[in-house]
């Protein structure tokens, strides 16, 4: 520790951990202090009596540190997250391989609900197969199988609502999208490659660079396609990311690392070139969608339901 400081060990720990404003005052405080300690101090000696400390002051210092909640460690954050992070896709009891693990949800409400990407269940299910949509948990190669319906979509906001049967899984809270800053340390979990290493999720940080219009105005006219006019035409914000997203995080929660709260869902990157460069040459540039729709696809679905 910096030999400087006046701060006993244990407090500086604590003061560490507050917000910088509140730090600032903190230092400020004791800088304060540690002017009068030195004018006592100089006084006291000059008398010949010892410098005398105020235990108040020392007890209002540890209040005020103490008043704040100290933030969260982003690893233990994670350990509340992952939990609630799964794999989506088709099962196919006779194919090979019969899994086919396509992006990632994660659990909310009562943990038998799962919220993914609507794109990736784009493509319909071969009956004559058997196919069906499927959720995947489980660690390594040790993968369960869990059937899933599909239950209600939003393919403007490109979002999926998926329901499981069986015991629920541990839900991930929604927080309030709308309170996020740009500038904000945010952090998303999901499948980038899929299960090519087993079923392991992988963990990433993202800034919030930028909460941006979906829909951006084209040059010209020629640029115009179905999906760019139905974006014109429902326009709405979507967070961009300062971070490196593969296929397989589709539908990953984007998620606060002080309270494992989901604010927003990965569904897409900036490709600069051919698709195939999302895996070759990633522009680091991510798209999630406030997790605000989401809100609204669960309120709609479940005031559907029978």
């Amino acid at each position: 520790m910096n030999k400087k400081s006046l701060l006993p060990p244990g407090l500086y720990r604590i003061c560490m951990t507050l917000p910088d404003h509140v730090r600032r005052l903190a230092a400020s405080w004791v800088s304060k202090r540690r002017t009068r300690w030195a004018l006592r101090k100089g006084r006291s000696a000059a008398a010949g009596h010892p410098p005398a400390y105020s235990l108040r002051a020392v007890l209002a210092l540890l209040a005020l540190v103490m008043s704040f909640p100290a933030l969260a460690d982003v690893a233990d954050t994670l350990q509340s997250v992952k939990p609630g992070v799964v794999g989506v896709g088709v099962f196919n009891p006779t194919g090979s391989p019969r899994a086919n693990l396509q992006g990632t949800g994660f659990a909310v409400l009562d943990g038998t609900y799962i919220v993914s990407c609507a794109h990736i269940f784009a493509k319909p299910l071969n009956s004559e197969k058997n196919e069906t949509h499927a959720v995947f948990i489980g660690r390594d190669r040790q993968m369960a199988v869990r059937p899933a319906k599909l239950i209600a979509t939003d393919r403007a906001r490109d979002l999926a609502l998926l329901k499981i049967e069986g015991d629920p899984l541990p839900a991930l809270k929604l927080g309030d999208s709308s309170r996020v800053r740009e500038g904000s340390q945010l952090y998303f979990t999901g499948y980038p490659i899929g299960s090519v290493l087993g079923l392991n999720p992988s963990t990433h940080r993202a800034g919030l660079a930028a909460i941006i219009p979906i829909f951006t105005p084209l040059a010209s006219a020629s640029q115009l396609t179905v999906r760019t006019l139905k974006q014109a035409k429902d326009a709405y914000e979507v967070f961009g990311l300062d971070a490196i997203a593969y296929p397989g995080n589709s539908g990953s929660p984007v998620w606060h690392p002080d309270t494992g709260e989901v604010l927003g869902v990965v569904n897409s990157v900036y490709v600069k070139g051919a698709k195939e460069a999302a895996l070759s040459a990633p522009s680091g540039i991510s798209y999630a969608i406030p997790v605000k729709y989401v809100h609204q696809l669960l309120e709609q679905a479940l005031t559907k339901a029978p």
